[in-house]
């Protein structure tokens, strides 16, 4: 994420400020992708300090983001509405990432994903919330906003990058696929690479569940449940194209260059050389790893890329950077 501007001071501000320190409130806009100084706020500025212009012919008021979002929790229990400011601040940081290659914005024609975020615990009690895409709804639970409940999942599936900007990139790709399967060579060059989407779903994560993930899973895959079925390793694997953009575009908009970063356009959502922006990402992976090992805290990227999951990242690239461009 790059960094803003305040218009009134001058002063750096963050994606997600409601207000610069000079006290002068912000509102983005994700059609000039600015922080403004004035503007009609998201009707959920107060509730959720969702920090979006309202959309100037949406419904109720709502940003762009919000507008997206059919169901939100439960608030009559009101640790809700912490668990959900979290999940749209995610949801806001991916589109806002997702824009800079011209997703979902006033210019792409396509549909939208539409979102259902949902609690575990409501007025009416508990109940199982199961994250996933099914024909361009995205569900996603909300408990995982808390810190403490993602850290326990985490453990408990073994999942080394668990965080909810993660789920809502991998969920989000799963509807980019979608989108991207009705343009021509598509599938039959995603084949090739991830193998045969239309094997039975169900089957497969079954056995995934029961048996794991194939012993040389590291050897063709980004993480073990990329392994699962070739959805969800595009999913993973998009995922992933996404999270080592982000780095790069983070990372040198703090002033953090590389020798490696000559190789590349310093704005990554501009490159066009896949090898490269993967090789670039990687390596800033590595050295925040060692950066954040200094403090005894855990790695940021903690994977490894191999040639086959190289190929398969820079494919992602390709299409998720040029689609709206072709």
């Amino acid at each position: 994420m790059r960094l803003y501007t305040c218009n009134h001071c001058g002063g750096t501000a963050f994606f997600h400020n409601l207000r610069c320190v000079c006290g002068t409130e912000l509102f983005y806009d994700p059609d000039i992708d600015v922080l403004k100084t004035d503007g009609k706020g998201c009707a959920n500025r107060q509730t959720i300090s969702c920090n979006w212009i309202a959309q100037e012919d949406g419904q109720d008021d709502l940003c762009r983001s919000c507008e997206m979002t059919d169901i939100v929790p439960d608030t009559y229990r009101t640790e809700n509405i912490t668990l959900w400011s979290k999940a749209e601040a995610a949801k806001r940081w991916v589109l806002a990432n997702l824009a800079r290659w011209g997703w979902f914005t006033s210019t792409d024609p396509g549909e939208r994903p539409r979102f259902h975020l949902l609690a575990e615990h409501t007025a009416i009690g508990d109940k199982t919330i199961i994250m996933g895409h099914d024909a361009g709804l995205i569900t996603i639970n909300v408990e995982e906003s808390d810190p403490v409940t993602r850290l326990e999942r985490q453990t408990d599936m073994s999942e080394r990058l668990r965080t909810m900007t993660a789920h809502f990139r991998h969920e989000i790709a799963h509807f980019l696929f979608v989108r991207l399967s009705r343009t021509d060579g598509f599938i039959d060059s995603f084949r090739n690479l991830f193998g045969d989407e239309t094997a039975d779903y169900g089957e497969a994560l079954k056995a995934h569940y029961e048996n794991g993930p194939p012993p040389v899973w590291a050897r063709d895959h980004i993480t073990k449940y990329a392994s699962s079925h070739p959805h969800e390793d595009w999913a993973e694997t998009t995922a992933h194209v996404l999270h080592l953009t982000d780095i790069i575009d983070s990372a040198t908009a703090t002033g953090l260059n590389m020798s490696e970063t000559s190789d590349i356009d310093l704005n990554p959502y501009t490159e066009k050389d896949s090898e490269a922006l993967i090789r670039v990402g990687a390596a800033y992976g590595m050295s925040l790893n060692h950066v954040n090992r200094s403090i005894g805290m855990s790695d940021i990227y903690p994977f490894v890329i191999s040639d086959a999951v190289k190929a398969k990242l820079m494919f992602s690239h390709t299409q998720i950077s040029t689609l709206l461009r072709r």
